[in-house]
């Protein structure tokens, strides 16, 4: 009885990649047998002959390009977003001056503006990474924000009547109260920060997977381009982990019942 019940509480975690398992069949056998152009739709197949196409140094150039930025971008964004959320969090009065700002500045479409950024600060890194800061620092802030500001009045209430210091306050009361929404915020994040260091790329790069997707693109490499995006999705998928590993190895109260 009990082997049973430990199988059946195995199904959930296998559904995610008997799913991806059934749509790689799905889309091996509709190629082939539409006989679709691998210029259009590659099979699996020949998305795994364009790794094979390309030496590992190459890819790891690539990857090592782009995480680099990403990496750098999210950094930044969470160095830039923690002190902003707690001058959000205490002054009404920069909050109705910056939030305004915030959301006319999430609202500009980073694509046209990257073209900008690069013309201004050039081709380099600092270029990319601003535009990896500025795709994913705004949902970073707001949620660190909505956090701080989600915190029981009554606790507010409890440190000012000890008076408590300021910094005690943010430290032991706000920012612990506000770690689940810090990491929401940290997981949508570091997955935009993949997308910014891809938006850089395309527009000024002369490495990184989102310049080896363009190029490969370019010469008509479809099966090539098409590693080069699971490679991003992989990237994006093991940050996402990692922060929700740390959530689970340093916070696990703050995590829902499901643990997810």
């Amino acid at each position: 009885m009990a082997g049973t019940l430990d199988r059946m509480n195995r199904i959930p975690g296998l559904l995610p990649g008997l799913t991806f398992l059934t749509i790689l069949v799905v889309w091996e056998l509709g190629t082939r047998l539409l006989t679709i152009p691998s210029f259009l739709l590659p099979a699996p197949s020949r998305i795994a002959e364009g790794f094979d196409a390309v030496t590992v140094s190459r890819w790891l150039a690539h990857i090592w390009a782009t995480l680099r930025v990403a990496l750098t971008g999210f950094l930044v964004a969470i160095i830039v977003a923690l002190p902003t959320a707690i001058l959000l969090t205490r002054s009404r009065i920069v909050s109705a001056g910056l939030y305004p700002l915030l959301v006319v500045i999430q609202s500009t479409p980073i694509v046209a503006v990257a073209p900008i950024i690069i013309v201004t600060l050039g081709s380099g890194d600092p270029s990319r990474v601003l535009i990896t800061f500025l795709i994913s620092f705004f949902p970073l802030v707001v949620s660190m924000t909505t956090g701080l500001k989600a915190t029981p009045e009554e606790l507010i209430e409890l440190s000012h009547s000890l008076k408590a210091p300021l910094i005690r306050e943010f430290t032991q009361i706000r920012i612990p109260f506000a770690i689940p929404y810090i990491f929401s915020g940290l997981k949508i994040s570091v997955t935009l920060s993949v997308i910014g260091a891809v938006v850089a790329e395309f527009v000024a790069a002369d490495k990184g997977l989102g310049y080896f997707i363009q190029f490969s693109t370019s010469l008509f490499k479809i099966p090539q381009a098409w590693a080069g995006l699971g490679i991003l999705v992989v990237l994006s998928l093991t940050l996402f982990q990692i922060i929700t590993q740390i959530q689970k190895r340093l916070f696990p109260w703050s995590l829902p019942r499901d643990g997810h």
